[in-house]
């Protein structure tokens, strides 16, 4: 595997291209990934476009499946095994944590198929790895406010109806746990795509994994039902207060701890930089074993 350095004079028309091999445990050029940012764009559009194409609904689907999920979750979930929703309307409530899953969950499950679904370009041509994970996070982030849009619709809805529901001033603090969210996904998913290279039986289980992971987290229940004894359990999981504040800053209601925001973020730093640490030892050598 081999990184590019450009030098030379642009005013003289000369660069002279610089190969050398990549080393170290921590081999990332953000700069590198900055040059090739019109790349980033066309993997982006190509994974946007690419999703839904060919169908007769085409990117309807990115309103659909989160309206047919929130109807399940409310019947099942809501009418069924009459679980609380800390008295919020139970389309509101499921919809907010659907949604926010949704993009992490994509961003994971996208990212860890990066070397075995990519092996036929990465052979044939140089560019930085990472701008193909790296876009995959970004055309999720585009269905996410998407959908984001679609629930702020029902908000407005039940807002005129008079439902005890409202914005609270942490909204503005918002994009930083969607990018949090993303960063996590994005280590989750290049540690999976690292190890499936060797150990093929890891995709199998990503998709199961990730249902599990959902329902260890306050999806589709608030975390004012889990027993006292558990909130330790549930601090462990990175992604429970993320979820627990972007369903409190839209809707009022949910547990916000600082303390385990803490923990969630300085988990998701770990992860990431594990997940870059792999990503960059195995990208060196991985065309041997795809």
């Amino acid at each position: 595997m081999i990184n590019p350095t450009l030098t030379g004079d642009s005013a003289g028309g000369e660069w002279t291209t610089t190969l050398r091999p990549v080393s170290g445990w921590f081999d990332i050029h953000l700069a590198e990934l900055w040059r090739y940012r019109d790349l980033i764009a066309l993997f982006v559009k190509r994974d946007f476009v690419a999703v839904y194409r060919q169908t007769v609904l085409g990117p309807l689907w990115y309103l659909i499946q989160p309206l047919l999920t929130t109807l399940v979750f409310t019947i099942i979930f809501g009418q069924v095994a009459k679980i609380s929703t800390d008295g919020l309307p139970q389309i509101l409530f499921y919809l907010s944590g659907f949604v926010a899953w949704r993009y992490f969950s994509d961003c994971l499950t996208k990212t860890s198929n990066t070397f075995v679904g990519n092996a036929h370009l990465f052979g044939k041509v140089y560019f930085p790895r990472l701008t193909v994970p790296i876009s995959v996070v970004l055309s999720n982030l585009i269905a996410f406010v998407i959908q984001v849009a679609l629930f702020l619709c029902f908000w407005g809805y039940f807002a005129v109806k008079d439902a005890d529901i409202h914005f609270k001033p942490l909204l503005i603090l918002l994009p930083l746990i969607v990018l949090q969210m993303a960063f996590l996904g994005l280590g989750c998913g290049i540690i999976i795509s690292s190890l499936t290279t060797k150990y093929r039986d890891l995709a199998q289980l990503v998709g199961f994994g990730t249902q599990l992971w959902m329902y260890a987290t306050p999806v589709v229940y608030p975390m004012s039902i889990v027993p006292k004894k558990w909130y330790w359990l549930m601090a462990l999981n990175p992604m429970a207060p993320l979820i627990e504040f972007f369903r409190y800053t839209f809707l009022g209601v949910g547990e916000v701890n600082a303390l385990n925001l803490l923990v969630s973020f300085i988990m998701t730093l770990l992860i990431l930089a594990l997940g870059i640490v792999l990503f960059s030892r195995i990208e060196k050598s991985f065309m041997d074993t795809v």
